[in-house]
């Protein structure tokens, strides 16, 4: 039932966003230029050091191509659950509550802006990042790398389901989302073997973003894994991780949801 009428809400929403074509073509350029950008900056900085931690330029590009598709699929799909606070803020969340429908389906569902021109470029690129990097296809990669896709947009989804339900205590969080935002985009460009151990252990442990690029191209990649010395097969974990890191923010969510009391608005 419900993927099913999930399909219905997406196409909707991809229909109105289509039916303003100039604001569709002129987010899709941004988003172009937006990782043409980060890509550029890590070429100039790997122009001036051939290589960080033993890590070169197309093998960095190859990971942050990974970071894409994880990043591409969240989204496309779970990225409306950013309005949350929104919706708490202005009183229109407490509509969710008196339909039939789940309160964190209805979220996800809610008519607004998508990217799916996003996950359209990640792909691409990633197709062409891969030949570039010289990593072979085979079915390995072809099996793994979906998989790798979804643990990384679950683990996007999961921390930004947790600063949604934030909210429901503090209804101005809207600067809390944009820092989390800047440290996924920040950290997820270079290998996590170039900072500190606490660093390290941040962003492999607590928000995991490692898991959406950097043990996964350290695995396809044959690499080994010299940021906290673990086996380079860590990255076949991804999926499992971002199920945990979903689990963990649906169960804050449901307790924010029990606790949750309306603004008055």
């Amino acid at each position: 039932m419900y993927l099913a009428t999930y399909a219905r809400y997406w196409r909707i929403n991809l229909l109105t966003m289509l039916e303003y074509r100039a604001n569709f073509l002129m987010w899709g350029a941004f988003t172009v230029i937006y990782h043409a950008t980060a890509l550029i900056a890590l070429w100039v900085t790997l122009r001036n050091f051939p290589s960080i931690n033993g890590w070169d330029f197309r093998q960095t590009a190859f990971m942050y191509g990974l970071w894409m598709l994880g990043h591409g699929l969240h989204n496309t799909v779970f990225f409306t659950v950013g309005s949350v606070p929104e919706f708490v803020r202005e009183g229109r969340f407490d509509r969710f509550l008196v339909r039939p429908l789940d309160p964190l389906f209805q979220a996800i569902t809610f008519p607004q802006q998508i990217w799916p021109d996003e996950l359209i470029l990640a792909i691409l690129y990633f197709c062409a990042v891969t030949g570039f990097a010289g990593v072979r296809v085979d079915w390995v990669l072809i099996a793994y790398v979906p998989l790798v896709a979804l643990g990384g947009a679950l683990i996007d989804f999961g921390i930004n389901l947790a600063i949604a339900t934030a909210s429901f205590w503090f209804t101005r969080i809207d600067s809390l989302r944009w820092v989390f935002m800047s440290l996924e985009q920040e950290f997820s460009r270079y290998p996590i073997s170039i900072y500190q151990r606490g660093v390290r252990l941040v962003l492999a442990f607590v928000l995991p973003f490692a898991f959406m690029n950097y043990f996964p191209a350290t695995y396809l990649l044959h690499k080994s894994e010299d940021g906290l010395h673990l086996n380079p097969g860590i990255g076949l974990f991804t999926p499992v991780v971002g199920a945990l890191v979903f689990l963990i923010g649906y169960a804050f969510w449901r307790v924010g949801l029990n606790r949750y009391q309306g603004t008055g608005s």
